[in-house]
């Protein structure tokens, strides 16, 4: 199991290097408090986009790893000794309250210390929960299966191995944007040998990371916009807001309500999504942080503006085609009129050739995800359509509830979702842009308000169909969410018109004090977790794995129950495997098949079925020899729960032979050569 230690080490350690290494660089481009603020974002997104090519060039080894890290240090601390251009240090925070320094220093402190706890809910929620029973889980780590892509990378190298699927139509490359798990990887592979750190513990210390950097470079706008030290304050408040379903649940009962409301999927906001996709949250991280560095080229264009931008961009697209490419995107082409306009008239055409130059040198940089993402919308035609989101409840006939579902978005989800600052960070938007003190941050408002219109309209429009979720409604909100949190933030401090900050503090007030049996809920139940009646068992698997892995060599694929321990995750996933088997599978189930496998919806079912039923008990022969000869099984796990202990068809199979059983818990079966 995870080991709380392992994770808190791994994140310490990722937090010291990439903040230490984005401060280095941001102080020569950005003011001193977004330079602060988004430093944790700059150096992750900066070595993670550089290091991946190189590293898959050179080999991913313990010593490139180190090699890479130590030059980024030595790069960090010439960039330190250097001094920043004065133009760039920014305005000191403000200190007009009477107790001046103190007050400033007090408010930053706890701002620090309400982020880095905050930042614990969603790290939390990964961590085995010891009960008398066993080891139960919580709900977010149903998402966290893709650890058992970190696992390949450490083991197996790059570029990455698909570790679902071991069947012909296998791509050999993993079509997935996967540089946060990289990330997690080069985390994990230096500590591997001392510390036999495992990716379920990298993924729970860079999830940690994502969720502080998030929030930092949120504290760092909202600071900059307002020069209050108190807004940072007010952002970890905002971001803490959850969901108003849980209070209307306690109010009208949830049989009432879900006629009325679809039923919720995820579309959600900062809180909830930081602990179930930290990727896309990382993402939504790097989007917020470009279009700042973009509000400063505008003014002041550099070529070493272009070159970080570059390689944020990359980054974002890298850990989320959703967010940082089709959101970030569209923010972009509604931005440039505005952004070309913002520039002196004598660098007009300078500022646009380079920022085609950074555009095409991110395409390049993000060129194999490009390619594996193009692959993908190919093979399913009409992946992403023209639907508006889904709002209203089976209460309204189909015809007219399609209709109803367009306004309903705006005055019904949007409000629900995000109580404490759709409204407020809507309407500070508003204010701000006009009344901004200066043009950096008039400019700055803008292009942040292009990003949230794009991450309201997309959702409210537009649906991917490649999984059985929106995945593209559900995380191109991310960037929105993010913007208007910073929004409502400043709005509550810096808005002067009577009227509209009335209105903003009410919004925003309200709507966090409502949402708070909703952030309670969600807190608690990441810390809690829930009981499962094969919890038990689950205790018991790290034996089996162990087991498993004297069979199976680093390269091997293993074969076990797609629906092993399905009652531990809401729906069915190979979570035991995922989280403990560190060994590649020849198919991981239809959960995990969905996103990573290159199978058609026939295809995966039919492999899934006839995986099912092989360990089900009702496997022939020829399904047998299908795991050895078209799925590449090199090792198959037959465990008690199965159907197949009973009736294994494994054992007088010309396929396979017993190498191991252990009474009353595994069989572990090797191929015969």
């Amino acid at each position: 199991m995870a080991s709380p230690i392992n994770a808190v080490l791994c994140a310490l350690v990722g937090a010291a290097f990439w903040s230490a290494l984005g401060y280095a660089i941001a102080r020569h481009l950005l003011p001193r408090v977004l330079a602060l603020g988004a430093a944790p974002v700059l150096g992750w997104a900066v070595f993670s986009a550089a290091s991946l090519p190189i590293l898959t060039l050179v080999g991913f080894s313990v010593h490139a790893v180190l090699s890479l890290a130590a030059i980024a240090l030595v790069i960090a601390a010439i960039l330190m000794l250097r001094a920043p251009d004065a133009s760039e240090c920014g305005e000191p925070i403000s200190l007009r309250l009477w107790w001046g320094a103190v007050a400033v220093g007090l408010a930053v402190a706890l701002a620090l210390t309400f982020a880095l706890a905050l930042a614990l809910a969603p790290a939390l929620a990964l961590l085995p929960k010891y009960s008398p029973e066993g080891v139960h889980l919580a709900a977010p780590i149903f998402d966290h299966a893709k650890i058992a892509i970190i696992d390949a990378m450490t083991r197996q190298g790059l570029p990455p191995v698909n570790p679902v699927f071991g069947g012909p139509a296998e791509a050999g490359r993993l079509a997935y944007y996967y540089l946060w798990h990289f990330s997690a990887a080069e985390l994990a592979l230096p500590l591997l040998g001392p510390l036999k750190v495992s990716g379920w513990e990298a993924d729970i210390a860079l999830t940690w990371f994502t969720a502080f950097a998030s929030l930092m470079v949120m504290m760092a706008a909202a600071v900059w916009l307002t020069q209050r030290a108190g807004a940072a304050i007010l952002v970890v408040a905002l971001a803490a807001s959850a969901s108003l379903r849980a209070v209307l649940g306690n109010v009208f009962g949830d049989d009432q309500l879900e006629p009325f409301l679809q039923a919720s999927t995820g579309f959600a906001g900062w809180l909830f999504q930081s602990a179930w996709v930290p990727q896309h949250l990382m993402a939504a991280s790097c989007t917020v942080a470009a279009m700042l560095l973009l509000a400063h080229y505008a003014q002041r264009p550099r070529v070493a503006t272009l070159v970080l931008l570059a390689l944020i961009v990359a980054a974002a697209f890298e850990s989320s085609a959703f967010v940082g490419g089709i959101t970030f995107a569209v923010a972009v082409v509604l931005a440039a009129p505005f952004l070309v306009a913002a520039t002196e008239t004598k660098q007009r055409l300078a500022t646009m050739i380079g920022l085609l130059a950074c555009a095409v040198s991110a395409l390049c940089i993000a060129a194999p995800f490009l390619h594996d993402q193009f692959a993908t919308l190919r093979a399913h035609p009409g992946a992403i359509a023209l639907r508006p989101f889904e709002v209203l409840g089976a209460m309204f006939a189909p015809a007219v509830r399609r209709w109803l579902d367009l306004p309903a978005y705006w005055l019904i989800l949007l409000p629900l979702e995000f109580p404490a600052s759709f409204v407020a960070g809507v309407l500070a938007l508003m204010a701000l842009s006009r009344s901004a003190a200066d043009d950096s941050r008039k400019i700055a408002l803008q292009v942040l308000s292009f990003l949230a219109a794009a991450g309201l309209l997309i959702p409210w429009l537009f649906t991917s169909t490649l999984g059985d979720n929106n995945d593209l409604a559900l995380r191109a909100i991310l960037p929105a969410a993010m913007v208007l949190i910073v929004a409502a933030a400043a709005g509550v401090l810096l808005v002067s018109h009577r009227a509209m900050r009335t209105a903003i503090v009410a919004s925003a007030c309200g709507g966090l004090v409502l949402s708070l049996p909703g952030t309670a809920g969600l807190i608690s139940g990441n810390l809690r977790g829930n009981p499962a009646a094969d919890e038990s068992v689950f205790a018991q698997t790290p034996d089996l794995w162990n087991a498993v892995r004297r069979y199976a060599s680093p390269n091997a694929r293993i074969a076990n129950n797609p629906l092993f321990l399905a009652d531990l995750t809401p729906w069915p996933v190979n979570i035991s495997w995922a989280l403990l088997g560190d060994r590649s599978s020849c198919f991981a189930g239809r959960e995990m098949a969905m996103p990573f496998a290159p199978l058609s919806l026939e295809q995966r079912e039919a492999v899934n079925d006839q995986f099912v039923r092989v360990f089900a008990g009702q496997g022939s022969q020829s399904d047998v020899h299908a795991f050895a000869a078209s799925y590449g099984c090199d090792v198959v796990v037959v465990v008690a729960q199965d159907g197949a202990w009973k009736n294994d068809p494994f054992a007088g199979s010309p396929d396979y032979r017993l190498a191991e059983s252990r009474d009353g818990r595994w069989r572990i079966y090797v191929r015969a050569r």
